[in-house]
């Protein structure tokens, strides 16, 4: 089938030896799977508005509830307009509506910044290896890409397949953006439905990415024994020249490795990463190291570790070439994304470049070649190193004790800190050479430095943490489980009838960034919690980091203990960022192999039975950036919700469901067509929570689904009540609702809960086989 325009031909009358032709018309194009024997659905590369209706379902059921941090618009000219009280602005728009213009526009930021990683991968590498080279995701999936599938109805073969895709991406991207414009969308429900629509489009942009890269360049491929691999700053081997990759496009740190490996350097320098890259630089070479999170480079630049700093794409400090010149370390740009103000010397002599770096002749480049960054990169670090002698800018214990003496005990920069940390009391007991203070703060640091900035001294007071929290830095070294890429499907037959029927209680996801309101070890509890009570837990980015650093009494960390696989009580890191739409692949992949529904261009039959029947629900912790905004939207467009911390609340916009409307808690019953009531689950599809224990309430809470068998129901009611009684301290009031025969009671609460069904006049009710859409009646529509 023809899925890609090239070009067309159009004539009134064509007079050949063939024959006369009138009107004829000729499309050049490319095909695309043309021997896929799986019908085409409904919904091909569908347009913004093709999934209008299923995106109003969504957004009826579960209402945003909007909390600006702003009245004012101050985005045209006829601005700044006062929203408050009901006004409008010049454009029309009412605070309701500009709120929802901002949501669309978080999301497009975040989609776009992966589409625009997505798309040079895929240009990189189709120069490096042609169009036709063939994609896979290993061994045991046959079902590669399943959200591109899904979505585009094309079956990705071939790096020339994967542009074609991006395409379909961009051209969507660009519409859902202008919607954006000023006097364009008017309604908070339709800017609402198009920032799902490009949530959905950055699940594939960012699918097609980890596909190209995993068929590439080396990766694990659907592995659940991936390589654990060496992190923690003290990991790093000062012996060797140091180079930090920040970002995440792993290409230009590919070339290093590959570079230093091909002419026998590998063992005289160390590659290491921050944020993405470095899970990506791992999955490329298991030698290479994972440093941290973002929320880690100044602990680490200023730390004096680092010999060259590389950046690439995402994430970057975008005053890092400024910190990097206190330390002496070169730093490469090689991103058009973040060109740090450097000279490109793309295209002269590599000998010039080196020497002009390693002289300290200029404090770096802009490199847009990422094979000749590799070698400018590691000959750089090797002959910088003994120049630089491991500087760090951190100060002294004694100068820092020094400088606390004049501290103006403003307070400044306690209001700065997005956590309130007791920054002044700490300088306080800095005074007297007490600096466990400042030591605690730095293990909770989310590596901001906004204290900094509102100091009226200019003290750098993230370097005062730094150097008080040393002995900590100088022993973190742990081991943790590289990215494995997809879920095979062996994996997902195994565990497809246990989930969907709730004996596996639920999927979860942590996710995201590292904004956290706490030192991230929440995460690691909140995973070992769940997998302890047989769910499944699944990881990507910062938040695999995180969990990765906190070890059990043998000195372990979670990946050591627990099984890689996708089962009961696995702890899976599915990779970096992009390799987020695994586990959304994961749910789909469920309705495929376990349902047997049509995947091809299917997208609202699948997301009907994901929300009815899948018990997942994705965390984000520390959730901050327009890419987690949009990343989450692809999952609520699936019906998956989402849980974010209490930084997650500068998003602006909740989704949540009232339990006490029955009509928004109405579906059709698929065998006999009848609109049934079901119980308000999941109750919202995006929360944000103050503490882990809320948190991991909300969580066991959030994955009862309609579908739940009796016994499976019964299982996440005890994980439920459990964890509510012991955090909260008191049995849950409303355990009723979610009571449909008496064979959903679990035995050991059965007397508690059947008082309380009591009290409320508890009715039976039958178990439906739901779903949202009248059209998957059985027989047709009713």
């Amino acid at each position: 089938m023809t899925r890609q325009k090239r070009a067309r031909i159009k004539a009134d009358r064509l007079d050949s030896e063939l024959g006369v032709f009138e009107k004829l018309e000729v499309s050049v194009g490319q095909i695309i799977d043309d021997d896929w024997d799986e019908p085409m659905g409904p919904t091909p590369m569908p347009e913004v508005t093709t999934l209008r209706s299923w995106d109003h379902k969504i957004l009826t059921r579960w209402k945003p509830s909007y909390m600006p941090l702003c009245q004012l618009c101050c985005l045209c000219t006829f601005g700044k307009c006062d929203l408050t009280s009901g006004k409008r602005g010049a454009c029309g728009l009412n605070i309701t509506e500009q709120s929802a213009r901002i949501v669309l526009a978080a999301c497009n930021i975040g989609c776009a910044a992966h589409l625009a990683h997505s798309r040079h991968l895929v240009d990189h590498l189709i120069h490096e290896f042609g169009p036709r080279f063939p994609l896979t995701q290993g061994e045991g999936v046959d079902i590669e890409a399943p959200v591109s599938r899904l979505v585009t109805g094309i079956r990705p073969r071939t790096l020339e397949d994967a542009s074609t895709i991006l395409d379909y991406c961009e051209t969507q991207l660009t519409h859902t953006l202008s919607a954006v414009h000023t006097g364009q969308e008017g309604s908070w429900i339709d800017f609402e439905s198009k920032a799902l629509h490009v949530g959905m489009i950055d699940q594939v942009g960012m699918e097609i990415a980890d596909l190209v890269q995993i068929s590439t360049l080396g990766f694990p491929q659907a592995d659940p024994e991936a390589p654990l691999v060496q992190a923690g700053i003290a990991s790093m081997d000062k012996s060797k020249a140091i180079i930090l990759c920040i970002g995440h496009n792993v290409v230009p740190a590919a070339a290093i490795t590959d570079y230093a490996a091909e002419h026998g350097l590998r063992d005289k320098v160390d590659v290491c990463g921050i944020c993405c890259t470095s899970w990506d630089i791992t999955r490329h070479d298991s030698k290479a190291k994972v440093v941290g999170p973002i929320s880690w480079q100044l602990r680490f630049v200023r730390s004096g570790y680092p010999d060259v700093v590389v950046v690439d794409e995402q994430c970057i400090r975008t005053d890092i070439l400024e910190h990097a010149q206190k330390i002496k370390a070169p730093v490469v740009a090689t991103c058009d994304k973040s060109c740090m103000g450097l000279p490109d010397r793309t295209d002269d002599d590599i000998d010039d470049i080196v020497a002009d770096l390693v002289s300290g002749k200029l404090p770096g480049v802009f490199i847009g070649d990422p094979i000749k960054a590799g070698e400018i990169v590691v000959r750089t670090a090797i002959a910088v190193k003994p120049k630089r002698k491991n500087r760090s800018s951190l100060p002294s214990k004694r100068k820092i004790k020094e400088l606390a003496d004049h501290c103006r005990q403003c307070y400044e920069c306690v209001r700065s800190c997005p956590n309130n940390y007791p920054i002044v009391d700490a300088v306080l007991a800095a005074q007297d050479g007490n600096f466990e203070p400042l030591a605690k703060i730095y293990s909770e640091c989310v590596g901001c430095a906004r204290c900094e900035s509102a100091c009226p001294n200019e003290y750098d007071l993230h370097s005062w943490m730094i150097t008080a929290g040393k002995d900590q830095w100088a022993s973190e070294s742990y081991m943790v489980r590289t990215g494995r890429g997809a879920i095979k499907d062996t994996e997902i037959r195994a565990v497809g009838q246990p989930v969907v029927f709730g004996e596996i209680p639920g999927v979860i996801a942590h996710v995201g960034c590292s904004n956290y309101p706490d030192d991230g070890k929440a995460i690691h509890d909140m995973a070992e919690e769940f997998a302890n009570r047989r769910f499944i837990i699944v990881l990507s980015g910062c938040a695999a980091m995180t969990i990765g650093t906190i070890k059990d009494e043998e000195g372990k960390s979670i990946y050591e203990r627990r099984s890689g696989a996708f089962e009961a009580g696995g702890v899976l890191n599915v990779g970096s960022c992009v390799s987020n739409p695994h586990i959304a692949g994961a749910a789909i992949k469920i309705a495929n192999i376990f349902a047997k529904r049509n995947l091809r261009g299917n997208y609202e039959e699948i997301a009907d039975y994901i929300a009815n029947r899948v018990g997942a629900v994705g965390i984000s912790w520390g959730a901050m950036s327009q890419k987690a905004a949009s990343i989450a939207a692809g999952f609520w467009r699936l019906g998956v919700p989402v849980i974010v911390g209490p930084h997650g609340t500068k998003y602006r916009r909740m989704l949540l469901g009232r339990a006490d409307k029955a009509e928004d808690w109405m579906v059709y019953d698929a065998r006999t067509g009848d609109r049934v009531q079901i119980a308000p689950a999941p109750e919202h599809l995006f929360y944000a929570v103050e503490t882990k224990e809320e948190c991991m309430v909300l969580t066991a809470k959030l994955c009862f689904r309609p579908n739940d068998t009796s016994k499976g129901r019964a299982i996440k009611l005890s994980h439920y009540i459990d964890l509510h009684e012991r955090y909260y301290g008191f049995f849950p009031d409303d355990v009723h609702r979610y009571i449909r025969r008496k064979t959903d009671i679990p035995i050991t609460l059965k007397k508690k809960i059947e008082a309380q069904m009591k009290e409320h006049k508890w009715k039976e009710r039958t178990i439906p086989d739901p779903t949202l859409l009248k059209r998957m009646v059985y027989g047709g529509d009713k």
